[in-house]
């Protein structure tokens, strides 16, 4: 219903998924606030093009921080379907979204767990991921494996972290921890 949108993505099945997280998105955003967008261009210009290209920073699994309104999350394991996601968000509406987007996706490599990051109490991910959370990357040490990666969407520079332009023009931050 919503592929149409969709046209920058080449994976058909990426296609259906990510148009599978519209219609979800549209369904929720009518009784809680997901996001500004409006109508389901604004969502893909806001929430997916963004992060496009930014999974070939990805390695190992996934955990994405304040997960919200699945962006990045959602989005990269709709794009990355043989990896490992876990989705970290502690409000109980927002929470109950991503588990019903994840089920329409057909998502079988996401969890979704209701949780705030100092919480976490499961295996940590070679990358973290977040968007517009606050948290500086040192905060998410603890989730990551040795070597891992913090890569950040949107948000204010942080120091010593490698910029990297992705394909919409959006600016990913990846902080490396040693």
């Amino acid at each position: 219903m919503f592929e149409e949108f969709l046209g920058a993505i080449d994976d058909k099945e990426a296609r259906r998924r990510l148009g599978k997280y519209l219609g979800a998105l549209q369904r929720w955003s009518k009784s809680i606030n997901l996001t500004a967008a409006n109508t389901p261009q604004e969502a893909v210009d806001t929430l997916i093009l963004p992060v496009l290209g930014s999974e070939r920073c990805i390695q190992g699994d996934v955990i994405d921080v304040g997960s919200g309104n699945g962006s990045p999350g959602l989005i990269l394991a709709a794009l990355l379907p043989t990896t490992r996601f876990t989705l970290l968000e502690p409000r109980a509406k927002r929470w109950a979204f991503l588990r019903d987007a994840t089920r329409d996706m057909g998502l079988a490599n996401v969890t979704v767990s209701r949780q705030r990051s100092d919480q976490y109490t499961g295996q940590p991910a070679k990358t973290i991921t977040m968007r517009a959370v606050g948290l500086a990357p040192e905060a998410l040490r603890a989730l990551s494996t040795p070597g891992g990666a913090v890569l950040v969407f949107g948000g204010p520079t942080i120091a010593q972290a490698e910029k990297v332009e992705l394909p919409s023009g959006a600016l990913l931050q990846r902080y490396c921890f040693t």
